[in-house]
C-alpha cells in the first residue's frame, strides 16, 4: 500500500470527524434551551415549588459546567475535550462523568449488538448464498421486512408476558433487579436470559436482510465468466459454490458487516428501549429526553468515531480480502 494513499486517507479520517463533531456541536444549541434551568426547572417542578434562588443556582452550574462562556469558546474546549475522549460532566447525572456512564453502557451494547450482527451476518449469508444455487426464496427472509423493535414487540409478548410451557424470559433490564454484578455462572445465565430475547429480535430481523444481500450477489457472480469458465472444466460443484461463488459474492457483503457495525447504535436504540436494556441506546434516549448537552454529545461522538474508523479499516483490509484490489499508480 502506499504510504501517500494511507496518508491521505488519514487525513480524510480526522477531517470527517472534525466536521461531524462540529455538527454535533451546533445542532443541540440550536433550540436555544438551557439544559441546566430545564434540569433545575424539572427538578423543582418534581418537589412541587421552585426556589428563590433558582437564577443564582443556574449561573453556578452553568460556570461549573462552562456553559456561560462565548459559543466559540465552549467550541474550542469542546474541541481539545473530544481529542482527549473527555466528555465533562452529565448535567442530568451530576458528578457522574460522562465517560463513565458511556463506559458502563458500551460492554452490554457490544455484546449484545456486536455478538448478534455478526451471527446474523454468517447465518444469513450461508442460507443466502444455498437460496441462489437452486434459486428458491422461503418465506422466512419476510422477516427482514420487520423492524427490530415491532419483532422484539412480538417476541415479547410471546415468550415473556405468554411464556413457553410455564417458562417465561425476562420482560426487562440487563439482569435481575438487586443482583449484585460478579463473574459467576448464577450470573451470567442470568444474562443470557435477559439478553435472548433481545438477540433473537435482532438475528431474525437480520438473516432475512443479509440473506437477500447474498443471494442478489450469487445471482450476480453464476452469470460472470470465469464462472461460465470453470464450469467447462468441470469442477465439482462443490468447489464452484465455494471457491468461485462465494468468495467474490462476499466482498460486498463485507463491505456492508464493517458499515453495519459502524452504525450498530442506529439499530440498538429502540430494540434496547423496548426491553430496557442497559446500553448505549438506553443511555443516548434518556440523554435526549433529560436534553443532556454534554451526555448526547458523547455518545453521538463514539458513534461518529466508530462508523469513521470501520470505514478506514475497511479501506486497509480490502487488499486483503481480495489481492485484485491495489492502492498503486497505474
Amino acid at each position: 500500500m502506499r504510504p501517500d494513499y494511507l496518508a491521505k486517507r488519514l487525513g480524510l479520517f480526522l477531517v470527517v470527524i472534525w466536521v461531524a463533531a462540529t455538527v454535533n456541536f451546533v445542532l443541540p444549541r440550536l433550540s436555544g434551551n438551557d439544559p441546566v434551568r430545564e434540569k433545575l426547572l424539572q427538578q423543582a417542578l418534581t418537589g412541587g415549588y421552585v426556589q428563590a434562588g433558582m437564577q443564582q443556582m443556574v449561573e453556578e452550574y452553568q460556570a461549573k459546567f462552562g456553559l456561560d462562556r462565548p459559543i466559540w469558546q465552549q467550541y474550542l474546549f469542546y474541541l481539545g475535550d473530544m481529542a482527549r475522549f473527555d466528555f465533562n460532566y452529565s448535567i442530568s447525572n451530576y458528578p457522574k462523568k460522562v465517560i463513565t456512564i458511556i463506559g458502563d453502557a458500551i460492554p452490554w451494547t457490544v455484546g449484545l449488538l456486536g455478538l448478534t450482527v455478526v451471527l446474523a451476518f454468517l447465518v444469513g449469508s450461508f442460507l443466502g448464498a444455498l437460496l441462489a444455487w437452486p434459486r428458491a426464496l422461503p418465506p422466512l427472509l419476510t422477516l427482514s421486512a420487520i423492524p427490530f423493535y415491532l419483532l422484539g414487540l412480538v417476541l415479547l409478548y410471546f415468550f415473556a408476558f405468554i411464556g413457553i410451557g410455564g417458562f417465561k424470559f425476562p420482560i426487562f433490564g440487563g439482569y435481575t433487579a438487586g443482583t449484585i454484578p460478579s463473574f459467576t455462572w448464577e450470573f451470567i445465565q442470568d444474562i443470557l436470559r435477559h439478553a435472548t430475547l433481545p438477540a433473537l429480535s435482532i438475528i431474525l430481523a437480520s438473516i432475512g436482510f443479509w440473506a437477500l444481500g447474498m443471494r442478489a450477489m450469487m445471482v450476480t457472480t453464476q452469470g460472470e465468466d470465469y464462472m461460465t469458465f470453470a464450469e467447462a472444466k468441470g469442477l465439482k460443484g462443490k468447489t464452484l459454490f465455494l471457491r468461485y461463488a462465494i468468495r467474490n459474492a462476499l466482498l460486498p457483503q463485507t463491505t456492508a458487516l464493517v458499515l453495519t457495525l459502524g452504525h450498530i447504535l442506529s439499530g440498538a436504540v429502540l430494540v434496547e428501549i423496548v426491553f430496557a436494556y442497559p446500553g448505549l441506546g438506553t443511555v443516548l434516549y434518556r440523554a435526549i429526553r433529560e436534553y443532556d448537552y454534554f451526555l448526547i454529545q458523547g455518545v453521538t461522538f463514539m458513534v461518529i468515531v466508530s462508523i469513521a474508523l470501520a470505514t478506514l479499516i475497511l479501506d486497509m483490509i480490502y487488499p486483503l480480502l481480495d489481492p485484485r484490489i491495489t492502492y498503486r499508480r497505474a
